[in-house]
């Protein structure tokens, strides 16, 4: 019987409509089956181009739709996802580009020396696309990281078609946004195939074990992406796959930091943590202040941004009762005290709040471990230290993270050495990303951009946001002693491509 896929109002809990229906197995199967067949249209670079240029347009043709139904399905609102849209063509146009200046393939040509020891044959390496690639839609970014996200971008830009496991947060959104990027696809004289939407749990389950999905790409929670992951690794044929999984986003005010702008930093913090509600996975969840007069003025100014912050709704029932659960345990415990109580709103909304606890109980750890994990909504929770030792100590016992953050006085930046280098030295380990005097919420999108860190983060080394996201879809080749006729034409001597390569250890192009 078929299972039907609701679109729901989260404003209401209201079923909207009904979108679609749960994929079986079946269905799965011929999905990738046909981004399988679709490979050989990708492996035209300029249809890549095309077809990533296409989709940022369709997408900007279409903005007013898509914009409703996002907004209908995850009250993010019109302003915010209006940004998101715009982030997401640029992102496309950016993996065109990337496609077009070809220095992804990173070739490589050695000349065969026979003067060597031992003597070099000819070798010449580039990468090549991995297969059909799973994608597994994130619930708070239904643009920007779900159907025509970072993830699909940079696997169709390395020539990888896509089966994308809709969210169901947004299927209404999901189906939108996978007509817009078919619609490009035909656009760009390739088979529509190259991207197909199945939405369901089983369906998800049944994607990653399939034998001709060559990779995974997963954002979400540690506790479906580690199942996945384990899946993913369980196989026959294990793949790759690059999961973002959690984060808590520390932050470090040093006691020079805060008595310099305490109150700037209070409403900073406030702004960051409240942000779309406080489901950005780069949210700060934990912030470590000086105790002390300075630090008293941080959390007045903290206070009062945050009673302001208007309640709004979280993205389903179930998150909003896991967030108001996951207040209510931390706040229970001996020593945490609440100076704005994170607490259930009018309707089925939530106020934001957060958190104080000495630092000395975090080390100790036992029941104080819950405040190093996610509490995804707007909360956060300042422990308050009594020195740089203590701040260690902290620091040690997190797991990994997406960003770290470290807010300095004026002179404490201008030295080499010293407290700030020390504290930038222990940060720099637990994330991906490293921010000094700014605020981890937002993801520039940028060549030099890095969105991962050390697990649970993400499952890999990549990024997901960036033009080295497309790295994760690609794997490395070399053909040796190769006669000219038969090589690709990426590693022909005369480079009829004009692709930059690295020739006999000297750069070109």
């Amino acid at each position: 019987m078929a299972v039907p896929v609701w679109s729901v109002d989260p404003r209401t809990g209201k079923q909207r409509e009904q979108v679609a229906v749960e994929a079986t197995a079946a269905d799965v199967d011929a999905a990738v089956r046909a981004a399988h067949a679709a490979r050989a249209g990708l492996a035209d670079r300029a249809a890549r181009i095309a077809l990533l240029r296409a989709a940022a347009e369709e997408l900007e043709a279409a903005r007013e739709e898509v914009v409703a139904a996002a907004d209908a399905e995850t009250a993010l609102g019109e302003v915010r996802l209006n940004g998101e849209l715009a982030r997401t063509a640029y992102q496309l146009r950016a993996f065109a580009d990337e496609v077009a200046d070809g220095g992804y393939l990173d070739v490589v040509i050695d000349h065969a020396d026979a003067s060597l020891t031992p003597p070099r044959p000819d070798l010449r390496r580039y990468k090549i696309p991995l297969g059909v690639v799973a994608v597994y839609a994130a619930s708070n970014f239904p643009l920007a990281f779900s159907v025509p996200g970072g993830d699909t971008a940079s696997a169709l830009a390395a020539g990888c078609p896509v089966v994308v496991k809709a969210h169901p947060d947004h299927p209404a959104t999901s189906e939108l946004c996978a007509a817009v990027l078919r619609r490009a696809a035909v656009r760009a004289g390739l088979s529509e195939d190259v991207v197909t939407v199945v939405h369901g749990f089983d369906a998800g389950v049944e994607l990653v074990k399939h034998p001709l999905v060559a990779a995974a790409g997963f954002t979400g929670s540690v506790r479906g992406g580690r199942a996945l992951f384990d899946a993913a690794a369980a196989r026959s044929n294990p793949i790759p796959f690059h999961g973002e999984l959690g984060s808590l986003n520390p932050v470090v005010v040093t006691e020079a930091a805060a008595e310099e702008r305490a109150e700037s930093i209070g409403a900073g913090l406030a702004g960051s943590m409240t942000m779309g509600c406080g489901q950005f996975c780069t949210k700060p969840g934990l912030v470590l202040a000086p105790e002390g007069e300075a630090g008293d003025r941080l959390l007045k100014a903290l206070a009062d941004s945050v009673a302001e912050a208007a309640a709004g709704p979280l993205l389903d029932g179930r998150m909003r009762e896991a967030f108001l659960a996951g207040v209510r345990a931390r706040a229970e415990l001996e020593g945490v005290t609440a100076p704005v109580m994170a607490v259930e709103g009018e309707g089925r909304t939530v106020g934001a709040g957060f958190l104080t606890v000495d630092a000395e109980r975090l080390v100790s750890g036992g029941p104080y471990e819950v405040l190093l994990e996610e509490c995804f909504g707007p909360v956060t929770v300042v422990a308050r230290y009594r020195d740089t030792d203590e701040v260690g100590e902290v620091l040690a016992k997190l797991p990994g993270n997406l960003t770290a953050t470290l807010h300095l006085g004026e002179e404490e930046g201008e030295r080499e050495d010293g407290t700030a280098a020390r504290l930038l030295a222990e940060l720099t380990p637990l994330a991906g990303r490293v921010l000094v005097n700014g605020w981890p919420t937002g993801v520039a999108v940028a060549p030099a951009q890095h969105h991962g860190g050390p697990y649970p983060a993400t499952t890999s080394t990549s990024t997901s946001v960036g033009a080295t996201a497309i790295e994760r879809w690609l794997r490395p080749v070399v053909y040796q002693d190769t006669p000219p006729a038969l090589l690709p034409p990426e590693l022909r001597e005369d480079n009829p491509l004009g692709l930059p390569r690295r020739v006999d250890g000297r750069r070109e192009g």
